[in-house]
């Protein structure tokens, strides 16, 4: 059973081990905490935080550093989740509140999240599963180029360029909007994928062309309501972290593959602040055992919630990286839900 003071000592080695990258002393903390104690007392509980395997020597310094198990009980008792500063709260409504769509608005999420924590940082999309079709429209541009708008019953528009080989006939046009909405329109996002798929070879041959175009076009538009992607940014902060694993690689591969960042996303539960971590050996099945996550949900207007977090080593700032995840989940929720 770890007292009062010890969890006092141990959250002060986590601060000063993030801060410093050095194993701590006890002599160190006294200098530096007001604990009102001799650096032989911490020292005492020193060696029964290390006996409860929460702090251990990573060499022959008498300095500790947190172990895995250490950086799990400072985060289930942090009770400081330092807030987000007024500015840097206003730079986030700022920033995503010039988002223009979609898009947008979770590449800047993801610029802004890493910015704030100087970890990757990763969103997923979300996933509109309730969603249908409410319209499709095509608009001629020029004689060989259409706009394909797709709206759907969630207020959500997307748009998409279409290019043909040659100028079209603008009855042609017409016909293939009416063929790809009698498809589409009043289904739900997957339906209406699934029903496009085949929709080219039932048209007329002169028309198989275009709508093929068109309905892949319509096809794209609609995997952007999928929830298996996610768009990531400052992937090149691990390079300044590199030294805090013994192997980088399965970090970036994971980054790469993003399935196993995807299957982490989908395992986490936020906890009563909104906040979900998982951290180094809590990782190992996916092969991510010197990572930790911070994860925190957002929702759309149609109820729909996904994901966003940070990666990064487990000598992370814990509570600056919770408290930035969270309020940029709630800026998102607040901005998607107006939509």
């Amino acid at each position: 059973m770890v007292s009062e003071r010890g969890l006092d000592v141990l959250k002060a080695i986590v601060h000063d081990y993030v801060a410093s990258r050095e194993p701590v002393g006890s002599k160190t903390i006294v200098e530096r905490h007001a604990f009102g104690v001799s650096a032989a007392t911490i020292r005492n509980d020193m060696a029964l935080l290390e006996e409860e395997e929460l702090i251990v020597a990573p060499h022959t310094s008498s300095g500790r550093v947190p172990t895995d198990k250490g950086y799990r009980l400072f985060v289930d008792q942090l009770a400081d989740r330092r807030p987000l500063s007024s500015a840097q709260r206003l730079a986030i409504e700022q920033f995503l509140g010039e988002s223009i769509d979609l898009d947008d608005v979770l590449s800047r999420t993801v610029r802004l999240l890493s910015q704030l924590t100087n970890q990757v940082a990763l969103v997923q999309y979300p996933s509109f599963t309730n969603a249908s079709v409410r319209h499709v429209e095509l608009v001629t541009l020029a004689p060989s180029r259409l706009l394909a708008v797709l709206i759907t019953d969630s207020g959500r528009v997307e748009q998409r360029i279409v290019e043909t080989v040659t100028p079209v006939d603008p009855s042609d046009v017409d016909r293939v909007k009416v063929a790809i909405g009698d498809a589409a329109v009043g289904r739900t996002i997957a339906d209406a994928a699934a029903a496009l798929e085949g929709l080219p070879d039932d048209l007329d041959v002169p028309l198989q062309q275009l709508g093929r175009l068109v309905a892949d076009a319509v096809i794209g538009q609609l995997g952007h309501y999928r929830q298996d992607r996610l768009v990531l940014a400052g992937s090149a902060n691990l390079a300044r972290t590199e030294d805090d694993f013994r192997s980088i690689f399965p970090v970036l591969e994971a980054l790469e593959q993003q399935v196993v960042l995807l299957r982490l996303f989908g395992e986490m539960q936020s906890d009563a602040f909104g906040v979900s971590a998982r951290i180094g050996r809590e990782n190992a099945a996916y092969g991510l055992s010197e990572t930790s996550l911070v994860v925190s949900d957002y929702t759309t207007a149609p109820g729909e919630t996904a994901r966003l977090g940070v990666l990064g080593p487990t000598r992370m700032d814990y509570s600056s990286n919770m408290a930035a995840v969270r309020a940029v989940a709630r800026y998102l929720t607040r901005l998607l839900g107006e939509s």
